[in-house]
């Protein structure tokens, strides 16, 4: 199960980041700190996020 969160938060982590930063663009932050903290945000959170769907995955074997 580790590879596979592994995999998906590849795929969930970079999705999170990028919606967040261009949440933060679109809301006036356009300096380097808040686009960053906005990414690093988005990167962190898509850790349960991927424990989750691995999980709710390997549910369905």
């Amino acid at each position: 199960m580790l590879r596979l969160g592994l995999i998906l938060h590849l795929f969930i982590g970079s999705t999170l980041s990028g919606s967040a930063v261009i949440a933060a663009l679109v809301i006036g932050q356009d300096t380097l700190q808040p686009i960053l903290i906005a990414a690093l945000l988005g990167f962190i959170a898509a850790f349960p996020v991927s424990y989750i769907v691995a999980k709710k995955l390997y549910a369905l074997r």
